[in-house]
């Protein structure tokens, strides 16, 4: 295991002394300890005061029933399971004999399995609790084919993409009935569980004749297995339009046509490719009807537009032919099973945008009856849908019958404010896309919100490569500070575990999935992270980190005033070309305003800001909040990358009767 960096001064204290005081004050402390009377917060963490104790579960808990509780009132913690707590060592090769090549186990490269398992995860459940989560977002569980990849080209599947049996637990992870465990124990602390599920794909095991098979000699052979188009390669004829007849009498797979009738007459899946199962694999999928390439569009590598976006396989994975009746209803079923079994109380749905419109109309409703059976009357179901503009976001509530989607163009809109890339009214083109998503989002109150993740990499990863001159210092306050606006601004913050830990990832995909426990790997290790002495060769659970602080503090609020998380979002002030943000959240039940500022330059600033008629009496919740200036006008006096919060004493004129 690598060691430690050897440094002569400890970094923090090298930060107090290089760093400008206005950086530092938020760089290396939570925020000011103005809170009203009733607030179950932490205490903060200072500079001075490393290692003071963490907050302890009755401060920072308090979650109102999880069959109940709405889920705009939830703080999501996403992580995926390999990846977060080793608990045990014995299912670190998931029971596959051999090399890593056959099992998938090595801890040293970072496209392979390390260990993590959900034993781990249950016994760090007074960690996840602790930050003020009340829900997990659980990367994907099942079994996964170990490996996948041509030579030198071999990673395994720890991400839990790569599925061939939709029904089991992966060996590496642990049991379907460890997995119980987790859940129950989840539950038992009032925290929902969301199952990241998959769709549109399996592992890839099915090959095509022409590019795969090294014995085909036709004279059709190609090196690659590119796309090929239902125009230029129908359904009725044997490899393109000039090709034999076959599959006579099927119509196509437009809407109209997805029948089972029609279907029945799509005898043959050679029409593109000629697709088969090498030997060894042909029974290597569960249910069983996932071994029958008749399930599958068998038509090439997507390129991500067009058609191809819908039928071709992503990199190489099987892509299911999900406007097939016979798919839809497998689906239905498979997932229906892991509420009946587990009680999860919603799904993130992978890919989303790679499966036809049709059947999440089939699919996210029957999920949603079958749920409320199982006395799960919120079931909360996002989909991915990898895409920052609102526009094409919101398609999918629109057409697709989504309820709320990953909120990527909040991702965007954040990390272009709060890296120093855009002034804040950039925010004013963000949120008036809101009205897009119709009722579906509540005003986008529903939908997701994240700052970085497993596939595009981490918030302070990114914005180090935008200002890869920035120090330390402000690189963890402006990180501090992109948390506190998820968490007060519209939708419900989604954590990636790590960073509440000052991860730094240097890229996405596989950069971005460092270990919470012990790591090694090296290019993992060599990362210095925000806030902390240690690296990720050390365990990163540390309840006094200042991000695992600021996070639980801040979420304290939020849930101790359902404004923060129900109500409507009001923007109050941007600027064109300055760092300042400011608006308002109001009390659904009361009407009380709260204001919300934030300061996103390295400047203090003073700034007036118009509110309701009918505030008055502005109470901290953070920060300083002065008497009023006149009727509907305050001033405000924000320090750099701080983030102020004002309670009225009164409620807002827009409630008035």
């Amino acid at each position: 295991m690598p060691k430690r960096h050897s440094k002569p001064m400890p970094r923090l204290h090298r930060i107090l002394l290089t760093a400008s005081a206005s950086v530092l004050v938020i760089a290396c402390q939570a925020q000011p300890d103005s809170t009203t009377a009733n607030e179950a917060k932490p205490q903060t963490q200072t500079s001075t005061a490393p290692t003071q104790a963490a907050p302890q579960a009755s401060e920072t808990t308090q979650f109102s029933n999880y069959l109940t509780r709405p889920p705009e009132d939830d703080v999501v913690y996403f992580m995926l399971p390999d990846r977060f707590e080793n608990g045990d060592s014995e299912n670190d090769t998931g029971g596959f004999p051999g090399g890593k090549l056959d099992h998938g186990f090595d801890p040293t490269h970072k496209g392979f399995y390390h260990g993590g398992d959900l034993k781990g995860l249950t016994e760090r459940l007074d960690y996840i609790e602790g930050l003020g989560a009340s829900a997990i977002w659980l990367g994907p569980i099942y079994k996964n084919k170990p490996v996948q990849g041509g030579p030198g080209q071999e990673s395994s599947g720890y991400h839990g993409y790569w599925i061939t049996d939709f029904t089991s637990v992966d060996p590496h992870l642990g049991t379907n009935e460890e997995l119980k465990t987790f859940v129950d124990a989840a539950h038992a602390r009032n925290i929902k569980v969301y199952l990241d599920i998959i769709t549109n794909h399996t592992a890839d095991v099915i090959s095509y004749r022409e590019c795969y098979d090294p014995e085909y000699k036709g004279a059709d052979k190609v090196e690659s297995c590119d796309y090929r188009s239902v125009a230029d390669y129908p359904y009725t004829t044997r490899g393109d339009v000039t090709g034999d007849a076959i599959n006579e009498g099927f119509l196509g797979d437009e809407v109209q046509h997805q029948t089972e009738e029609n279907f029945a007459k799509l005898e043959r899946s050679d029409y593109a490719y000629q697709p088969y199962i090498p030997a060894g694999e042909e029974n290597v999928k569960t249910p069983a009807w996932l071994n029958d390439v008749k399930y599958y569009h068998n038509r090439g590598e997507t390129t991500f537009e067009g058609e191809s976006s819908l039928y071709g396989d992503f990199s190489g994975l099987d892509d299911l032919f999900t406007e097939h009746p016979m798919v839809v209803d497998g689906m239905i079923d498979i997932f229906k099973g892991w509420i009946t079994d587990y009680k999860m109380d919603g799904f993130r749905i992978d890919t989303t945008r790679h499966v036809n419109p049709n059947f999440w109309k089939q699919f996210l409703p029957a999920m949603k009856e079958h749920a409320a059976a199982q006395g799960i009357p919120n079931f909360y179901m996002f989909g991915e849908v990898y895409d920052p503009d609102p526009a094409a976001l919101a398609r999918f509530t629109r057409v697709d019958g989504f309820d709320q989607v990953l909120d990527f163009g909040f991702q965007t809109a954040v990390f272009d404010v709060v890296s120093g890339k855009s002034s804040t009214d950039r925010f004013d083109r963000f949120l008036d896309a809101d009205a897009l998503y119709g009722e579906a989002t509540k005003q986008g109150r529903t939908q997701p919100t994240f700052l970085g993740n497993h596939d595009m990499g981490r918030f302070a990863g990114m914005v180090k490569i935008e200002n890869p001159e920035m120090s330390e210092a402000e690189l963890l306050a402006r990180t501090q500070l992109a948390h506190g606006l998820m968490m007060f601004m519209r939708g419900v913050p989604v954590i990636y575990s790590g960073d509440e830990q000052g991860f730094v990832s240097d890229g996405n995909d596989q950069s971005a999935r460092e270990n919470m426990f012990p790591s090694q790997v090296d290019v993992y290790n060599d990362n210095d992270l925000l806030g902390t002495e240690a690296t990720t060769a050390d365990s990163n659970f540390d309840t006094a980190h200042p991000l695992y602080r600021y996070i639980a503090k801040t979420a304290a609020i939020r849930r101790a005033h359902p404004a923060l998380s129900r109500g409507d979002m009001q923007s109050r002030l941007t600027e064109k070309d300055g760092g300042v943000f400011a608006f308002s959240r109001f009390d659904p039940d009361t009407g009380h305003e709260y204001l919300i500022a934030a300061n996103t330059s390295p400047n203090a600033r003073t700034v007036n800001i118009s509110i309701d008629a009918s505030s008055s009496d502005m109470t901290p919740l953070l920060g300083d909040c002065p008497a009023l200036n006149t009727t509907g006008n305050i001033s405000l006096n924000i320090a750099p990358f701080d983030l102020v919060i004002c309670r009225s004493a009164t409620p807002a004129s827009r409630f008035e009767k």
